[in-house]
């Protein structure tokens, strides 16, 4: 497979009934969940599960998110979604980047950008990464092309 950045963490997915849409291809709506899943899965990966971020009371949350449907996937289609951490300032943000795949081609289906922020999750305010959101995520940043 032709990956944009290397190394991606992956999460296999195959359409099932009822991710199929009126148009005979799976729907958008679970391309975002399986992005969802596996941001999550990278996340608990690094060592950050959903418990760390109430013990921390922090959480990297999305601020905007684009995600860019390239090809159909069919009903029974084996795909392979991965997942990279590309920008972050070290302090507020970070980047996360998705490429979905079919695997029996390699053709990239679809592509997907979170622009992320830290917030303390009793306030709902940006506020500094912790520490170890720092050593998990920042160590895990690959380099993004020049744009």
């Amino acid at each position: 497979m032709s990956w944009d950045h290397p190394h991606p963490f992956t999460l296999p997915v195959v359409p099932r009934a009822e991710d199929i849409d009126g148009l005979n291809h799976t729907n958008n709506a679970v391309y975002v969940q399986w992005c969802e899943r596996a941001g999550w899965a990278h996340s608990e990966a690094l060592g950050l599960a959903l418990a760390d971020y109430r013990r921390l009371d922090r959480a990297m949350v999305i601020r905007r998110a684009e995600y860019d449907y390239l090809r159909p996937a069919a009903l029974g289609d084996e795909l392979v979604l991965g997942t990279w951490l590309v920008a972050g300032d070290g302090r507020l943000t970070l980047r996360r980047e998705f490429q979905l795949v079919r695997a029996h081609d390699g053709a990239a289906l679809m592509r997907g950008r979170w622009d992320l922020v830290c917030v303390e999750l009793a306030s709902g305010r940006p506020r500094r990464m912790p520490q170890e959101f720092l050593s998990a995520y920042m160590a895990a940043r690959v380099e993004a092309p020049p744009a």
